[in-house]
């Protein structure tokens, strides 16, 4: 679908929900008013409450909620190499909490690991850790317990940041690289969370789980992906209620586009990324498709790369109040204002309606 078609539906859209609002609303509330015995009167208050709620809830910054004590409080982060884990470390070490950074690359004197080394400050520990190994995420649990001041009070914080992305229409997206994907951030997050939610609990602290903005909704070749970060959506809202009687607070962060800020994508990488699947897809996948159809999609994830948010602050600020604050909210949505308002349409409208304006 073009963008003037889009703007037109959207402009329509737009004023068939101020029509509904304008007439539509101010009738089902008088007929609910005279239906509770109210005076009908009522009902233009009540719409005008309605409207107060929905800009608060739209337009006011996040309410003061209380803020913890940072200092002596220890948390471990996974994915601490690069991107969000690596300037997460540096962020909360610098608040003064004890960091426990998780590195896959630490053995291999990755650059990340060792720059947090470089800062030889004891609340700041790098330990060797793949969440997709079973042997040293247990060596990790028992790294933490050993270097926490007080391994009766347990640990207050779990980040699950690490993760990994990559792009292919389903066609074209082996069903290894789907498990590949699923392994690091799915059964990464669930591996790890296992093993340091007894430390969690003793501590009645957070447990934060990176998902995306993608783990909400789909989007057109990035399947793997989103399977993977609405497994840790759903795997969230289980141990969230699971962990109420604990004390423990469970928060889901949904960044929106921070492939500019991350790196997670790179020029190269998606080249040759397009040139394997290409390579390894069947005579008649490419066949169907054409390769004219396939090269423009890896032109147009070549351009993603440099899109988004530039930025890993509000990422930062967000993980930030949730194991800081005393009221921390479910769920965090950093992101910009485009994917926000795409988010609302694709998650409430009828899909139908969604995919219309976005998709086809």
């Amino acid at each position: 679908m073009g963008l003037p078609t889009a703007r037109v539906l959207l402009v329509l859209l737009s004023v068939g929900l101020t029509l509904a609002l304008g007439f539509l609303l101010p009738e089902a509330l008088k007929l609910l008013f005279r239906f509770l015995g109210f005076p009908c009167d009522n009902a233009s208050h009540a719409i005008v409450l309605l409207y107060f709620l929905f800009v608060l809830f739209v337009a006011m910054p996040c309410l003061p909620r209380g803020t913890l004590p940072m200092q002596g409080k220890a948390v471990l982060i996974t994915g601490c190499d690069t991107g969000f884990g690596f300037a997460l470390a540096k962020h909360l070490h610098k608040l003064g909490f004890m960091v426990f950074a998780g590195c896959l690359l630490k053995d291999k004197k990755g650059d990340g690991a060792q720059e947090l080394e470089s800062l030889h400050c004891n609340r700041m520990r790098v330990l060797q850790m793949n969440v997709c190994s079973e042997e040293e995420v247990n060596h990790a649990v028992e790294f933490v317990r050993k270097h926490l001041e007080d391994p009766d009070k347990g640990l207050w914080g779990l980040v699950n940041n690490a993760g990994i992305s990559t792009f292919g229409e389903v066609e074209f997206t082996s069903l290894e690289t789907h498990k590949e994907i699923a392994d690091v951030n799915l059964w990464g997050t669930i591996r790890v969370t296992k093993a340091f939610l007894p430390l969690v609990r003793r501590s009645k602290g957070r447990v934060v789980f990176m998902a995306s903005i993608l783990g909400r909704m789909g989007s057109p070749s990035r399947s793997s992906y989103c399977v993977s970060k609405y497994g840790v959506e759903a795997f969230s809202d289980c141990l969230r209620q699971e962990m109420y009687k604990w004390g423990v607070k469970v928060i889901t962060i949904e960044p929106g586009n921070f492939v500019a800020a991350t790196g997670i994508f790179t020029k190269e990488g998606v080249e040759k990324r397009g040139e394997e699947m290409w390579a390894r897809a069947s005579e008649v996948v490419r066949a169907d498709y054409g390769k004219a159809h396939f090269s423009h999609q890896v032109a147009k994830m070549k351009a993603f790369v440099s899109s988004g948010i530039k930025e890993m602050t509000d990422v930062l600020n967000v993980i930030t109040d949730a194991l800081s604050s005393k009221y921390p909210y479910t769920r965090y949505n950093p992101t910009d204002t485009y994917y926000w308002v795409k988010l609302q349409i694709m998650t409430h409208l009828p899909a139908a309606i969604a995919d219309l304006i976005y998709i086809h």
